[in-house]
């Protein structure tokens, strides 16, 4: 079971938008075979994007998380459908899809078989993918498993119950529910600039460790739980009650309780804070497309992998579904940078739609998107140009998501 690269047609394996070249090549390092940058510090300028976002865990310290030892399968289709899609009033293909966008790899997942998948910028389905932000619904997923255990008695336990080393401070004595929902309150704004608290948070992270960096949030600008406010600290904050719950290392319990028992076939990596070297929750995840796709088919199933249930269902749909959600934090109702497309379960996106559909979104393109109803998931890696997607003018985000729901009507209506 272990060979299952070699069972894959050559179509797969080579397809890079039809052999067409894909966008921005020269100036994300074709020529100098997209090198991986020497440090850290490199890692966002573009000649080293594509080298840095699929070899990041070569760069600076992380730690392992092994492959299962019977991998879940992912069959092959015979034939791959026509999938297409409208934007900007004009019908494509994922062919040129490939071409618009500066997509590192789309991976369509339908009933468990691998309907579609291309690669751009000569990266291969054995290279790790940089999660961004969708590690953050893994984070989600483990806390998840923590409660079902005992581990974690209540999401309505304060961080602080389990981490100690912030009692009295503004993060330690908020609610876990609240910072599962980017709820804490706390006044702090990230857009991604090199002023935001994101920067500053992170700045003296990596100097000093997480827990200080966790009281540098002083000021709350309104009660907790009234209101959507994205911001990685708070994931940071629930990686660090994850370790206080459970004894073990991030990755050593997402590994086991998670990882392996979901059938990953590769090894995936989580990338550490130099400080105090422990497991960047809310963005350090390197996994292989193949096996983001794995995870998004057993979020599909609402946590049954391999005829066994590896996570609880109803905090599956506690994480995903609208219904489950306040009203301010569903698709519509929610705002977010002048936005009501989305809603915010728990550290995870909720698409608008007739039934149930959500998102692991990450930064400069990273995303899985799953519809349980349809049992289909699309895995979609990226080096966009800017964090948020849209903002360079190359309408990342826009487009991928006419991408998507040209791939969703393949198979059912919208």
């Amino acid at each position: 079971m272990r060979p299952i690269l070699a069972l894959l047609p050559l179509v797969f394996l080579l397809a890079s938008a039809g052999g067409r070249a894909a966008p921005d090549e020269a100036a994300l390092g074709k020529a100098q075979n997209y090198p991986v940058p020497a440090s850290v510090a490199q890692g966002y300028q573009e000649p080293f994007l594509v080298g840095s976002f699929s070899a990041r865990d070569t760069v600076g310290a992380h730690c392992d998380m092994a492959p299962a030892a019977q991998p879940l399968p992912l069959a092959v289709g015979r034939s791959e459908p026509a999938l297409r899609y409208r934007f900007s009033r004009r019908e494509f293909t994922l062919d040129d899809y490939m071409q618009h966008q500066r997509a590192t790899a789309v991976l369509v997942l339908k009933d468990g078989e691998i309907v579609a998948e291309r690669y751009n910028y000569d990266r291969t389905p054995a290279m790790r993918m940089l999660s961004q932000s969708m590690a953050k619904t893994v984070v989600a997923l483990a806390i998840g498993q923590a409660l079902e255990e005992g581990r974690i008695r209540s999401l309505d336990d304060t961080a602080a119950t389990y981490v100690p080393t912030l009692a009295g401070t503004l993060m330690g004595e908020t609610r876990i529910i609240h910072l599962l929902r980017m709820a804490s309150g706390a006044r702090y704004v990230e857009d991604y600039s090199d002023s935001d608290d994101r920067f500053r948070f992170n700045a003296v992270a990596r100097k000093s460790g997480l827990v200080a960096a966790a009281r540098t949030l002083t000021e709350r600008a309104e009660a907790a739980g009234q209101r959507f406010n994205y911001s990685s600290a708070q994931t940071e904050i629930l990686g660090l009650v994850l370790q206080g719950a459970t004894g073990q290392t991030l990755c050593q319990y997402v590994d086991t309780s998670i990882w392996q028992a979901m059938g990953a076939e590769s090894a995936a990596t989580w990338l550490l804070n130099p400080a105090d070297h422990l497991a960047l929750a809310a963005g350090g995840l390197n996994a292989t497309v193949r096996d983001y796709a794995r995870l998004g088919w057993l979020m599909a199933n609402d946590g049954q992998a391999q005829g066994r249930a590896v996570l609880p269902r109803g905090y599956l749909l506690d994480m995903t579904d609208a219904s489950h959600q306040p009203e301010a934090f569903r698709p519509g109702q929610m705002q977010n940078k002048g936005s009501t497309y989305y809603g915010y379960g728990l550290q995870t996106w909720i698409l608008p739609g007739a039934h149930r559909r959500f998102a692991l979104l990450g930064i400069h393109g990273q995303a899985v998107f799953v519809d349980p109803e349809l049992k289909l998931v699309m895995v979609h890696t990226a080096v966009g140009k800017d964090a948020a997607g849209d903002a360079s003018g190359n309408h990342l985000g826009a487009e991928r998501d006419a991408l998507w729901r040209g791939v969703v009507a393949q198979y059912g209506p919208w």
